[in-house]
């Protein structure tokens, strides 16, 4: 059975202790083209391999446009017990990008500490 339709995919490193990022809340916006407010799409948080159970946007459901991920970094450091300054550098990390194919797989990881990230178009 072949899955038609595009998909969004993340998953989050936590480059500060060497492993995957478990229990990062991460939120989907999608800018509404005409007015281009940002539109609230889901809310997911990353599971023990710091990926989404699932894609972030299902098959078929994946539009054409301008996105944006937020990362909440600051809440999942001091949830691992990091002392972070207040306010913290990097207390929310968003990555926006486009969508130009809506039947292609798009993967958005990010790799973190509490003071740099990094992100590229995955497979």
């Amino acid at each position: 059975m072949s899955v038609t339709g595009g998909r969004l995919t993340t998953h989050v490193l936590d480059t500060m202790h060497g492993c995957p990022a478990s229990g990062m809340r991460i939120e989907l916006f999608r800018f509404d083209p005409v007015t281009g407010e940002a539109l609230r799409v889901r809310e997911v948080v990353t599971n023990g391999d710091g990926r989404v159970d699932g894609p972030v946007v299902q098959p078929g459901d994946l539009l054409a446009g301008r996105y944006e991920l937020v990362f909440h970094a600051g809440d999942y450091f001091r949830l691992r017990g990091v002392t972070l300054p207040e306010p913290s550098f990097l207390e929310t990390v968003p990555v926006r990008f486009g969508i130009a194919d809506g039947d292609a797989h798009y993967h958005v990881p990010l790799l973190l500490s509490p003071w740099a990230y990094s992100t590229y178009r995955g497979s």
